[in-house]
């Protein structure tokens, strides 16, 4: 995220008006809808003002922007009770480099994958979007390799229920 937008900003301003087409592809891809998605990025953006010194600092600020964007997703999701408008159509944004697979390949993915509870849904955005390794998800989400590995399997069995692929590992 912030390596395309880059911490050489001088101001927080200037950062985060470079940093946000990036961060609210990345938030989609966590939450789902547009409106979630707006709201997590902002949520962010006031994190990291708050730590800007530490961020501007940081050895790896996209690694501690990202992190900050993953906890804030893990922990701040909503009742669906309390969301009030219903969105239809939502397709995902571009990724930044895009898969090898066709465009109706990740469509017809893409609504299986919202359909993961917020974890798996996270490692499986960090490690097949972001194409982070085990090591880097781990530090993400502040868990172990292994904590990893078991979160991802359980998410890929999930979507292969889910599309209806009979296989076993």
């Amino acid at each position: 995220m912030a390596s395309r937008a880059g911490v050489q900003a001088s101001t927080f301003d200037e950062y985060a008006a470079s940093a946000w087409p990036s961060l609210y592809r990345h938030a989609y891809l966590l939450s789902g809808n547009h409106a979630d998605a707006e709201d997590l990025a902002q949520q962010t953006l006031i994190k990291v003002h708050g730590a800007w010194s530490k961020v501007a600092g940081a050895e790896a600020p996209q690694t501690y922007v990202r992190r900050i964007l993953v906890n804030t997703f893990l922990s701040t999701k909503r009742p669906m009770a309390r969301r009030l408008e219903v969105l239809a159509g939502d397709q995902a944004p571009e990724p930044v480099t895009p898969p090898a697979d066709g465009p109706e390949d990740r469509m017809t993915l893409w609504p299986h994958v919202r359909d993961l509870p917020p974890r798996q849904r996270a490692v499986i955005v960090l490690r097949y979007y972001e194409h982070l390794s085990e090591a880097e998800i781990a530090d993400t989400l502040g868990c172990s390799a292994g904590t990893v590995k078991s979160t991802a399997h359980r998410a890929l069995a999930n979507l292969r229920t889910s599309l209806g692929d009979g296989r076993d590992e």
